[in-house]
């Protein structure tokens, strides 16, 4: 059911702005980083603003009808991509077809957002959530997507959906108990795990994961791992407080040092060119397209408009956190796009979709 033009009043048009605001930037830093690829992400910037608009013509409600169709879909893909995809850097994370490359993990963050929203708002309705019957049937649903995309490998994308999926259960009424007796369990588990992968004969990571993880705890040691990230922090460090300019000839970013500086380590580039007022301007955009988010989810109609709104706040949130950790070495290496801004068709149209609900929730916004 299309939305009738009076719910246009209850839009909210600060996020909207935002949003196209940082998708523009993105094409710009991304062009001084290398024009090669400025016309495929300005396209993915058309079609992102048009999946935007048209989710905001139709009530939610009808996309959240197909949740069933839409996880199983996102399942296949997961499936056929360790299958049919492609390598790039020891990961098969990306379907190829002529010269576009589409990345399944990144639609199945926002399909899942969708899909645990409708459970998650049944168990609120039904009083379940803290049943075990309730808590079987989250992790069930959560654990098919999650190991397929922890197998291409894709650590960073499987913690961030992990992290997602998380607040959306704690958000939906999680008992108190349960999650101090997770925590009891959680906590000396990563201490074994740490120990676990440090064994030569360990069968749960990667050799290259298992190093990007020592190279943060132990840097002195695994030198070479860290190139990547020293290269970043000298590039934001060399922005100072106004920054270098985008096209600055002098500047790290124009030796081509940073590999991917147009994806994985954006902010590098965004830090060097605008320095720390433009970093810091940056992580204030991106901090409010949160807010906003998760302002439209306590306005919704329902749970599952709530869940959804805030499911999006928190993957914008979450996934800006780490890669921004690690482009400043607070975090170890693993590859994630930075929202909005790095370079990916998938990243920023699965992110518009996201986009395109919540605006679409927030005009229909619950009546006091």
């Amino acid at each position: 059911m299309m939305l009738k033009k009076q719910y246009l009043k209850n839009c909210n048009y600060l996020l909207l702005v935002m949003v196209l605001f940082a998708m523009a930037m993105g094409v710009v830093v991304i062009d001084s980083v290398s024009s090669y690829y400025t016309g495929k992400q300005a396209v993915g910037v058309g079609l992102s603003v048009a999946i935007i608009f048209f989710l905001m013509a139709f009530d939610y409600h009808i996309f959240v009808k197909f949740y069933i169709p839409l996880y199983l879909i996102s399942t296949v893909l997961l499936m056929g991509v360790l299958f049919f995809g492609i390598n790039v850097n020891n990961a098969t994370r990306w379907f190829k077809l002529g010269s576009i490359t589409f990345q399944p993990s990144e639609l199945t963050k926002v399909i899942m957002i969708i899909f645990m929203a409708h459970i998650l708002s049944k168990q609120i309705e039904e009083d379940k959530v803290n049943t075990l019957r309730g808590l079987a049937v989250f992790w069930g649903a959560a654990f098919i997507p999650i190991i397929l995309i922890f197998r291409q490998p894709d650590l960073s994308t499987t913690l961030c959906m992990l992290f997602v999926l998380l607040t959306m259960l704690y958000i939906s009424g999680l008992s108190h108990k349960i999650i101090l007796t997770a925590l009891l369990i959680l906590i000396p588990s990563f201490a074994v795990f740490i120990w676990y992968i440090q064994k030569p004969d360990q069968k749960l990571l990667y050799e290259h994961q298992v190093n990007r993880i020592m190279s943060f705890i132990y840097p002195s040691e695994y030198q070479d791992t860290n190139d990547q990230q020293n290269h970043s922090i000298m590039a934001i460090g060399n922005g100072r407080l106004n920054g270098k300019g985008l096209y600055a000839k002098d500047s790290v970013k124009a030796s081509g040092i940073i590999p991917e500086q147009q994806t994985d380590f954006i902010f590098s580039a965004i830090g060097e060119s605008f320095g720390f007022v433009g970093s810091m301007i940056t992580l204030a955009l991106i901090l409010l397209i949160v807010l906003q988010c998760i302002r439209v989810g306590r306005r919704a109609r329902d749970d599952t408009g709530k869940l959804i709104a805030i499911g999006v706040g928190c993957l914008i949130g979450y996934q800006s956190f780490i890669n921004i950790g690690v482009a400043t070495k607070l975090l170890p290496n693993t590859g994630i796009p930075l929202p909005f801004a790095s370079y990916g068709l998938s990243s920023l149209m699965s992110t518009a979709i996201g986009i395109g609900l919540v605006l679409n929730i927030s005009m229909q916004k619950k009546k006091y």
